[in-house]
């Protein structure tokens, strides 16, 4: 299969608003509860909490502060550009593209911001964090920005590479984005339901911006009509 074309993912508006739809409902169920319990944490929360502050030492501490450094800053939106690049056919065609999937991810962060400013919930103490975190709690921005990113990347690597390698390669971002999410609470800066939150954010996002998948084609120029009479 040539470079740029790779399988069709275009699927009808109706599919994508059925895939977005289940995350979407379950983030709504998320943040109602988070916002009925004014942000008190759920059993599970303050056991994975619990688990977290006892397995601070290294190298795991290192570690999880390295993956996480790569979820958020300039990583995710050199990973969408990247993905423009891919997916794109010729210059204007990666042009397209790359706004495409750099609009995307803003628009994500946008929502996740407003949504995080709009619930404020607060974070675990400050004393059980082993790692920099700032601003509210629910959703994970982390986890939001880097299963938005592997989505968007994904993207432009199923366009670019054949089937198979395709979604070998798309498991490892798939990987990646599920572990900056829980370094979020292996650091103890956010709880567990925050991370999920964040990834069902993502889940519902992803479906809806491949509505914009068009976008990233180029027209097909239109045929030639048959030379005039003389």
């Amino acid at each position: 299969m040539a470079p740029g074309r790779g399988p069709r993912l275009g699927a009808p508006p109706g599919r994508l608003l059925a895939l977005a739809a289940l995350p979407a409902a379950l983030f709504a169920a998320a943040a109602v509860t988070t916002a009925v319990r004014h942000g008190a944490p759920l059993a599970f929360e303050r056991a994975a909490l619990h688990w977290s502050t006892a397995h601070h030492g290294e190298p795991l501490r290192s570690l999880a502060g390295a993956l996480t450094a790569t979820g958020t800053g300039a990583v995710p939106y050199l990973m969408a550009l990247l993905a423009g690049l891919l997916a794109g056919r010729g210059t204007p065609g990666r042009i397209r593209a790359a706004a495409c999937a750099l609009l995307v991810l803003a628009a994500g962060q946008a929502v996740r911001g407003g949504l995080m400013e709009l619930l404020a919930r607060p974070r675990p103490p400050r004393a059980d964090w082993a790692g920099y975190a700032s601003g509210y709690s629910f959703p994970s921005g982390h986890a939001t920005t880097a299963a938005l990113a592997a989505g968007i990347l994904a993207w432009g690597v199923l366009r670019r590479t054949r089937p198979g390698a395709g979604r070998f390669r798309c498991a490892l971002l798939a990987l990646w984005a599920v572990g900056v999410g829980l370094t979020r609470v292996c650091l103890s800066v956010h709880w567990a339901g925050d991370v999920l939150a964040g990834w069902l954010l993502a889940a519902a996002l992803l479906p809806l911006a491949l509505l914009l998948d068009p976008l990233a084609i180029p027209r097909r120029p239109v045929p030639a009509g048959p030379p005039p009479r003389a």
